[in-house]
This record gives structure tokens, sequence and C-alpha cells, in this order.
């Protein structure tokens, strides 16, 4: 079971990183005024941001278990991200064909924001553990 403690060092800064994706995304929209819509800010922050949780769970749980099983629950949850992450980006650029440029930089930029956070609390976990 993964210890409160931890799970709320991990998962406050994912809940306020995505408010504050919501809010300069809206506020982006209001200034700037793109051709990407503020629904697809909120689609993008929201998909992203729970594929980050998941693998983040997906991590917390591995550490919980003897540490030959803690690499493999290290790779099922990064691998399980990259695949989520490809499947949505098919998704999102085949199927809904949101190809306009605004919207391909939206995409990785909130992919690479929340990505970044992510390997950032793996590795900050990780650096901390006794070996």
């Amino acid at each position: 079971m993964i210890s409160f403690k931890k799970g709320f060092k991990c998962f406050l800064p994912l809940l306020l990183l995505y408010v504050l994706l919501l809010l300069s995304g809206y506020l982006f929209v209001l200034v700037v005024n793109p051709k990407i819509s503020l629904a697809d800010i909120v689609i993008l922050s929201t998909v992203f941001s729970l594929i980050a949780l998941i693998t983040i769970i997906i991590f917390l749980k591995g550490q919980t278990k003897e540490p030959d099983k803690q690499t493999l629950y290290t790779l099922v949850a990064v691998s399980l991200k990259f695949l989520l992450e490809i499947v949505f980006a098919l998704l999102w650029f085949i199927l809904a064909k949101k190809t306009s440029l605004q919207s391909v930089l939206m995409f990785f930029v909130l992919y690479l924001t929340l990505t970044l956070y992510a390997i950032w609390v793996i590795v900050k976990i990780l650096k901390n553990k006794a070996l």
C-alpha cells in the first residue's frame, strides 16, 4: 500500500501543476486568442495528468515490494506511460485531426511538462532510496 505521506507529496504537486496548466491555458486563450480552443487545452491537460498519475501510482506501488519486483514495476510504469501517450497521440492527431501548428505545439508543451514532472518524481524517490 502507498503511504499517505509519500502519495501526498507526489500527488499534491501534480494537482497544483494541473490547475496551473489550466489557468495558464485559460489566460493564453484570453490574451493571445489562438486557433486552439480552451476545450482542447483542458482535454490535453487532463489526459496527460491522468497518465502521469497512473505512472506515479504504479511506481509507488512497486516501491513497497521487494527489490527484484521494484525494477519490474518501474519498467511497467514507464512503458505504460509511453504506450498510453503513443495511443493518445494517434487519437489526437489522426482521428481528431488536430494537426494545426498551435495544436501540435500545445500537445508537445503539455506532454513535456507532465512527462518531466513524472520523471522528476521517479528520480527523486530513487535518489533518496538506500541501496
